[in-house]
């Protein structure tokens, strides 16, 4: 069976108002009462694997659940168990798990790698949870059988270190989850929820949390991309490969939002969340034209979002990595605690904004509808991404050689020098024409690594692994100079208040004639590169 599933964090000032809502006549209360089982080094999580028994009312129920597309989707199996029997376990504090009922069903592929006799002996119960749930029911058309249900399930609670009663966390989470029916039905009763009362999703599973729990941790690592999970081949139509591309995307994207609306400020979320969105609009600008589907309201909220997390990014390194490395190479101190704090939005307002998050489950929906429904579904997507690649790297070339001239017609010391030194004079237009290259650069990047994938042929792969690494090689390079630049023109308007910043203006004035130089290099390379389509 595959679950279907939303999962929202509720934030306090909304929970009276959504508690109303929850707790209608119609409305459930149960406890949950819930054991979760894994190795003591956790091999059951490491493969996305959660196992546990759980006291549904006065039923005992063993729940597995694995797999899935990443994001809404798991599958899950459940088995009711004697309650006798589990009560006798409970006396004698041996209750564990029956893995044997697993053979032969559809989880059965999810624990292939495992040997179930032998996990069976390292199970133990790693933490367990305490939750009140209330539940109820919503139909699409009640004066309809066959009409829509979902179950949207409010739960309140506690995660327990399974040996240490002292250590918990509080759970407080709403889920929708689709019973029967359209998935368009849940999609549409969770923007409604999400609008009134400024929900936010969530990736993090009550295992997750236990897992967290366990470690002394307050949020998961941050997730990098993978484009290994990219679900697509040389048979892919238009519409399928845009979809893949998208999900790929959310892999990346929810993770590192979920850790951020929870509260965390660590550089790494937010760095990897401003990568993850800054895949996603390159994908969706270069395949808008393979589905129909797209809303293109939805680049202007990425592209915001993305913006402001990147200054707040870019601030908070400056702070926490570049500063300290100055002061041990003799620099005084620059204190920017001012600067932070001056800046009018943090990273949890920026991604727990309602539009962001009406979008995430925009973007959500498009990756789970049926790309077999539109008009395109009968277009090779291998055609019309060599299509789009030429153009992209067409218009690379032209804007780098458009840059090449202007750096010649100045020479790279003057270019450099006048940008460093007076950044209020500098010349707007190249100025643009560098951020266009950038720009550019990185969409032909995103979209090379999406294409990649649709050969088939070994000696196109290989090509496409060297032309990847050229690529990669030149938007580090142009992207250091630019870091550098904007850390240069901080610490020089620092320095207009502030002597002690000087020595960071000139240490970055040193570093960026290096760094153009480097990054001139690479984009050379680029531009003599055979492309691999």
């Amino acid at each position: 069976m595959q679950e279907i599933e939303l999962k929202f964090l509720v934030p306090e000032s909304r929970l009276k108002g959504l508690m109303r809502q929850a707790q209608v006549k119609s409305s459930q209360t149960t406890q949950l009462a819930a054991h979760y089982y894994d190795t003591s080094d956790q091999k059951l999580a490491q493969a996305g694997i959660g196992l546990r028994i759980r006291q549904e009312g006065v039923t005992w129920v063993q729940t597995i659940k694995a797999g899935g597309d990443g994001i809404a989707a798991r599958l899950e199996h459940n088995a009711i168990l004697d309650n006798e029997q589990v009560k006798a376990m409970l006396d004698n504090d041996t209750l564990m798990p029956d893995l044997t009922i697993y053979k032969d069903t559809s989880i059965a592929p999810a624990l292939a790698d495992f040997k179930l006799k032998k996990l069976a002996k390292k199970l133990t119960r790693l933490y367990v949870t305490d939750v009140e749930r209330i539940t109820r029911l919503l139909i699409e058309d009640s004066n309809d059988e066959d009409s829509s249900k979902i179950e949207i399930a409010y739960d309140r609670g506690e995660v327990i270190h399974g040996n240490d009663g002292t250590q918990r966390n509080s759970i407080q989470e709403i889920e929708f989850e689709l019973v029967a029916g359209d998935v368009d039905f849940l999609f549409t009763t969770a923007k409604t929820w999400c609008k009134r009362y400024k929900l936010c999703l969530s990736t993090v599973t009550k295992a997750e949390r236990g897992g967290l729990l366990i470690k002394g941790q307050s949020y998961s690592p941050a997730v990098s991309a993978d484009i290994s999970q990219l679900t697509i081949d040389k048979n892919s139509n238009a519409p399928d490969f845009i979809r893949a591309a998208v999900h790929n995307c959310l892999l990346h994207i929810l993770p590192n939002s979920s850790a951020i609306v929870a509260g965390s400020d660590d550089n790494e979320h937010i760095l990897q969340l401003t990568i993850g969105l800054t895949r996603l609009q390159a994908a969706l600008q270069a395949f808008a034209s393979f589905s129909d589907e797209i809303n293109p309201d939805w680049l202007p909220i990425l592209k915001q979002t993305a913006t402001l997390l990147a200054d707040y990014q870019a601030l908070a390194y400056l702070t926490t990595h570049i500063e300290p490395k100055l002061q041990s190479h003799g620099a005084p101190a620059v204190d920017w605690t001012a600067d932070i704090e001056a800046l009018k939005i943090q990273p949890i307002d920026i991604v727990s904004a309602n539009d962001f998050q009406l979008t995430l489950l925009e973007l959500i929906a498009f990756t789970m509808s049926d790309p077999s429904l539109e008009p395109k579904a009968d277009k090779p997507a291998v055609d019309k991404v060599t299509k789009t690649l030429s153009k992209q790297y067409a218009a690379f070339i032209e804007t780098e050689q458009s840059l090449k001239d202007k750096s010649d017609e100045l020479g790279s010391e003057a270019l450099a020098s006048t940008e460093l030194k007076n950044p209020d004079l500098k010349s707007k237009d190249n100025n643009q024409t560098q951020h266009d290259l950038y720009c550019q650069l990185v969409d032909l990047r995103c979209a090379s690594e999406f294409a990649s994938l649709l050969l088939s042929k070994k000696k196109a792969k290989k090509k496409a692994k060297a032309w990847l690494k050229r690529l990669v090689k030149a938007q580090q390079a142009l992207a250091q100079y630019r870091t550098h630049t904007q850390y240069q023109q901080y610490y020089e308007r620092r320095s207009a208040t502030d002597t002690n910043a000087l020595y960071g203006t000139g240490w970055f004035a040193a570093t960026l004639k290096k760094d153009l130089k480097h990054a001139k290099k690479r984009l050379a390379k680029v531009q003599d590169s055979p492309t691999f389509w």
